[in-house]
């Protein structure tokens, strides 16, 4: 009888440690792959001066979109149902909405710059993983370089990219589909965010969630160090979402996940603000990660040698988690709010 006993748990036992070990090499291969000196190397391109502060229509921007581009081509990921990696759009718009600035109402054209990896059993199924790289372009002789916003998010998308590639080409997941998207118009009204949820390439009720990084590179005035991260929307619509996104910081990371800016009474409104609202409107569970503002928001100041690269491989390596548990779970987040 122990015999038997033995027998019968002999596959559950080899189960535990198969799940023990794949667990271990996600956490070593691709986690770990997220590093510091890439991070730096994307932000150090995407902030410079010869892109002129990425001002959705101009040819900063496009600068921006090509660099974005040739990154997912280096490493391996095709544009969805291999056709282009452009989402192209074309608005008027009458100035920027964080800034309180009346310009000449202008057409612009704009371009989303999407990644495409496709799932395996799940894949109908996709997570969406978005920054914006846009920025304020220039304003006379002034560069508004946008080093935290948004070079920071976007350098953190395009690592998290990578990461899921190589677990990939190692035949290890992701059984649902993830689409990662450079947006821009985001700082004229979010307008590239707003463009493709009405043109989605995937119904938006096969969209599980969508995780927006938005200024992850800065430590605000309310912190001592750069052990945490602002996070908005996660239990607005799904508190499954927000219980996922808990369980796997503290199993891993164990940063501070302030949810001061997740107030409905939030003064500032950041809820608002981002592209991840234009998933929200459309009742897709959301989390907005974001590191609070600070004195070079919006000024030519806000440049590179003010990042915390420390700060943004730690956020990067949450959300890459965070965005593996979403797409390789059984079931997708329960709306319930």
């Amino acid at each position: 009888m122990k015999k038997v006993f033995i027998l019968l748990l002999l596959p559950l036992f080899s189960w535990g440690q198969k799940s023990s070990n794949l667990e271990s090499t996600i956490k070593q291969n691709y986690t770990n792959s997220i590093l510091i000196e890439d991070l730096k190397k994307h932000i150090h391109i995407l902030a410079s001066d010869s892109l002129e502060g990425r001002e959705t229509g101009e040819q900063g921007q496009k600068k921006a979109a090509e660099y974005i581009v040739n990154c997912f081509k280096k490493a391996g990921i095709p544009p969805y149902k291999c056709k282009t990696y452009y989402q192209k759009f074309k608005v008027k718009t009458k100035g920027h909405l964080r800034q309180r600035i009346i310009l000449k109402q202008k057409n612009i054209k704009g371009e989303n710059v999407l990644g495409f990896i496709e799932g395996t059993d799940l894949k109908d199924e996709i997570l969406i993983i978005t920054a914006h790289y846009d920025h304020l372009g220039k304003k006379g002789s002034s560069i508004y370089n946008g080093a935290d916003d948004n070079a920071s998010g976007t350098s953190a998308i395009l690592e998290i990219a990578e990461a899921f590639m190589k677990a990939k080409k190692d035949s290890i997941g992701p059984r649902r589909s993830i689409l990662i998207m450079a947006v821009s118009g985001e700082e004229k009204g979010l307008l590239g965010s707003k463009y493709y949820t009405e043109n989605p390439i995937y119904p938006l009720e096969k969209t599980i969630a969508n995780l927006n990084v938005d200024m992850i590179g800065r430590v605000d005035k309310f912190h001592e160090n750069n052990d945490y991260v602002y996070l908005i929307g996660s239990d607005r619509l799904s508190t499954e979402l927000h219980n996922i996104s808990e369980e796997v910081n503290r199993k891993y990371f164990n940063l501070e996940l302030d949810y001061t800016f997740n107030d409905k009474d939030d003064p500032n409104r950041y809820y608002y603000r981002s592209d991840h609202y234009n998933f929200a409107k459309n009742n897709i569970p959301v989390i907005f990660y974001f590191n609070g503002v600070h004195e070079d928001y919006h000024k030519p100041t806000d440049t590179v040698e003010k990042i915390d690269f420390e700060k943004i491989q730690k956020i990067t390596r949450l959300i890459f988690l965070t965005a593996w548990e979403l797409a390789n779970r059984n079931e997708r987040p329960a709306i319930n709010n």
